[in-house]
C-alpha cells in the first residue's frame, strides 16, 4: 500500500523538517492524509480546477459493450500508428488480465498496479520509459504519476470516476 510506504519514510526522516508535496491533481480523498504529514499546510492553487481542458488533443469515445472492448482495442492497435500507449483500467484484477490478453496478441505490454512490490513497480516503469515496452497497462492511481514523452495514445479502457483522473 502506497500509503504505508509514505508513513514510513516520513516517520524515518528528522521530526523538524520541512514537507511539500506539489500535485497537478489531488484527490479530495488524498487532501486530509497528506495534511496529516504536516503542521499548519498552505495550499498554492495556480489554476482553478474548473479550468481545466485538454487543448490540442483529439479525443475519441467509443460506446461498446464490455464483451467487446478487448477487440476494439486490439483492433484499434493494429490500426493506429503510436510510439507508446497508457490503458488505464480500474482494479488489479483487469490490468493482469488486459496486459496477458496484450501479450497473447504479440504486443509488448507491461502492467503496473499495487499488486506488484515498489521494486517491481519501478522495475516495469523503468522498462516502459526506456521504451522497452511500448505499452503500459495501470490502474488509474498510477496513471496520475505517469509523465512518458513518447506516449502519443492514452485509453481509458474503463471510464474514470472523476474528471481530474482523466484529464490527468
Amino acid at each position: 500500500d502506497m500509503c504505508q510506504d509514505v508513513q514510513q519514510v516520513f516517520l524515518a526522516t528528522p521530526h523538524s523538517k520541512q514537507l511539500m508535496m506539489f500535485s497537478a491533481t489531488l484527490s479530495k480523498e488524498i487532501r486530509p492524509i497528506c495534511k496529516t504529514f504536516m503542521q499548519n499546510p498552505l495550499e498554492i492553487y495556480l489554476d482553478d480546477e474548473a479550468k481545466l481542458t485538454l487543448h490540442g488533443l483529439q479525443q475519441h469515445f467509443f460506446k461498446i459493450d464490455e464483451a467487446a472492448k478487448n477487440r476494439k482495442l486490439n483492433n484499434l492497435l493494429d490500426t493506429l500508428e503510436f510510439n507508446q500507449v497508457c490503458i488505464f483500467v480500474k482494479s488489479v484484477l483487469q490490468a493482469v488480465h488486459l496486459d496477458q490478453l496484450l501479450h497473447d496478441c504479440n504486443f509488448p505490454s507491461i502492467a503496473i498496479h499495487s499488486g506488484l512490490g515498489q521494486e517491481e513497480q519501478n522495475n516495469c516503469y523503468k522498462q516502459f520509459k526506456a521504451f522497452v515496452k511500448r505499452i503500459l497497462v495501470a490502474t488509474n492511481i498510477f496513471g496520475r504519476g505517469i509523465d512518458v514523452e513518447q506516449v502519443n495514445i492514452v485509453v481509458n479502457y474503463d471510464t474514470p470516476g472523476e474528471a481530474d483522473s482523466y484529464l490527468h
